[in-house]
């Protein structure tokens, strides 16, 4: 578990997911992201879903795999393998590190974070990162057991409404008061700041959309034709 953790350190995690409507929500089209992920020098890969872990852990044998497995769950808000049957399937689907949502809202079937990050290890001989929002969700995640603690809901939550990712601030505390890894994941856009999350202190940084997001893309492209096609005619060249 610690050569996992050392493998990891310093290095670009590539998150290779797509949209529920996108054509490359598939388990092979995931992992060939991932095998060119590899291929460029990326340290590891956060993948969803079981299809797509086992198909990825078929293809990349060796590479430090994430996994996670987004359920939306009625009555409860909390969305990435928020059960420990989720956990279990992404486990035995082949995941090194099993991701979980960390945050301070209520969880379904009256699980407790200890509670969950206890059986992932226990039970299934993983290692967790904790998906946080906010400081105080981080300290508890890592209080409780968690061998990684990363930004990722930063913006995404109640508590953290209005707020844009990279949470600069956010990752610079987590460095200063946790026992263990920080990563940052959310909104890194660019190299640059990459560099700026190393610089703070992260001890790997995740990168999503800006390398494997096509359908996002494309979007935003599109959007500034589809804008400029609603103006008043332009010359002709």
């Amino acid at each position: 578990m610690n050569q996992l953790l050392q493998h990891l350190k310093g290095g670009l995690i590539v998150s290779c997911q797509a949209p529920s409507d996108s054509p490359l929500r598939e388990a092979g089209a995931i992992a060939a992201m991932a095998c060119a992920a590899v291929k460029r020098g990326a340290c590891g890969v956060r993948i969803d879903t079981p299809d797509c872990v086992r198909v990825v852990r078929e293809r990349l044998p060796k590479t430090p795999i994430i996994g996670l497995w987004k359920q939306q769950i009625p009555g409860f808000e909390v969305y990435i393998t928020p059960r420990f049957a989720d956990a279990e399937a992404i486990a035995r689907a082949g995941a090194d590190i099993i991701a979980i949502d960390a945050t301070l809202r209520d969880r379904p079937q009256g699980e407790t974070l200890p509670a969950l990050i206890a059986r992932i290890h226990g039970d299934l001989g993983k290692l967790v990162m904790a998906d946080a929002d906010t400081l105080e969700s981080a300290i508890a995640a890592a209080e409780a057991g968690a061998d990684l603690v990363g930004t990722t809901l930063y913006g995404y939550t109640g508590a953290t409404q209005g707020q844009t990712p990279p949470g600069w601030e956010l990752l610079r505390q987590m460095v200063e008061r946790l026992n263990v890894p920080a990563i940052c994941e959310g909104g890194v856009a660019s190299p640059q700041m990459a560099r700026t999350a190393l610089d703070l202190g992260a001890y790997a940084v995740v990168v999503g959309g800006a390398i494997t997001g096509i359908d996002l893309k494309v979007e935003a492209f599109q959007a500034v034709f589809r804008d400029r096609a609603a103006e008043p005619s332009h010359p002709e060249f």
